[in-house]
């Protein structure tokens, strides 16, 4: 039966165990956030309902502190960037041992806060509440996210082109804008001694794209290329990733997220700072 509302965090916490368990013990943000749809069932309306920022889906963002909750109370980890782990704690856990898991993370978060002021994400009040920060992972991908979508037309459509030439296209040729800030286009991909055309879109999206907008760009791309590339600012819905494998020609899927990490890997616009723990050297 389909959800009518967005799950807390703290009901997305077992689910996100059994997507682990699912997934063999560990796997991507994607693949859980996947995964979790999948296993609960939850309608392509849910999954499209933005964060009042309109940078995120509430399901993305209340899944990360789902994480961040098993994190902080010893059951998965993160050992490094976009990949989860379930640990032994995790995976020994039982149905039926829900609540179990819930009351060992608020005291474990109980123990973290010691000493500290709470603070609470405004657009989690009212909301049955387990943690006391935002998940840091995402902080710097929804300032990016906004630049990309306050960007002028022209920029965007220049930033596309950097970014698919970056990844070793060649001919990048815009031949179309759409209404909603999207370009599409063909470009030459090169792979050693091959190459072959791809056709993109690129839209400045604020939110999920749909299986039927995955299904029209392939109708569009057939007779121009073997491959597609979808780029988007928004998410995809679990029908729409599904749609973008079912059937030939293939499309290649960029949400987001992972927009923002293409363009930190490249160095675009995207910079890293130095920081300084002096509080581990004062410890040591």
């Amino acid at each position: 039966m389909e959800q009518d509302a967005v799950p807390c965090d703290e009901a997305l916490i077992w689910p996100t165990i059994k997507a682990l368990k699912e997934l063999g013990g560990s796997g991507t943000i994607g693949e859980i956030n996947e995964k979790i749809v999948e296993l609960e069932g939850y309608s392509e309306v849910l999954q499209a309902e933005l964060m009042p920022n309109g940078t995120q889906t509430k399901l993305a963002y209340r899944s990360a502190w789902a994480r961040t909750n098993l994190k902080k109370g010893g059951y998965a980890d993160n050992p490094s960037r976009g990949l989860w782990v379930l640990l032994e704690k995790g995976q020994k856990t039982l149905d039926g041992d829900e609540e179990k898991i819930i009351n060992n993370i608020k005291r474990a978060n109980k123990e973290d806060n010691k000493n500290k002021n709470k603070k609470f994400a405004p657009e989690r009040k009212g909301q049955k509440e387990i943690l006391d920060a935002q998940p840091q992972e995402d902080d710097w991908r929804d300032g990016l996210l906004r630049v990309l979508r306050d960007m002028a037309p022209d920029a965007f459509e220049r930033l596309a082109q950097r970014l698919l030439r970056e990844g070793g296209f060649i001919d990048v040729n815009v031949t179309g804008k759409s209404g909603d800030g999207g370009i599409d286009g063909v470009g030459i991909l090169r792979m050693g001694l091959v190459s072959f055309p791809i056709v993109f879109q690129c839209k400045r999206y604020q939110g999920s794209i749909t299986p039927e907008q995955v299904r029209g760009f392939r109708g569009a791309m057939i007779g121009r290329a073997d491959k597609g590339l979808f780029i988007t600012t928004g998410s995809f819905t679990a029908e729409a990733r599904r749609e973008a494998t079912r059937a030939a020609p293939f499309i290649d899927l960029i949400d987001g997220d992972t927009l923002c990490d293409l363009l930190k890997e490249r160095g675009l616009g995207v910079v890293e700072r130095v920081q300084v723990d002096a509080a581990w050297f004062a410890k040591i």
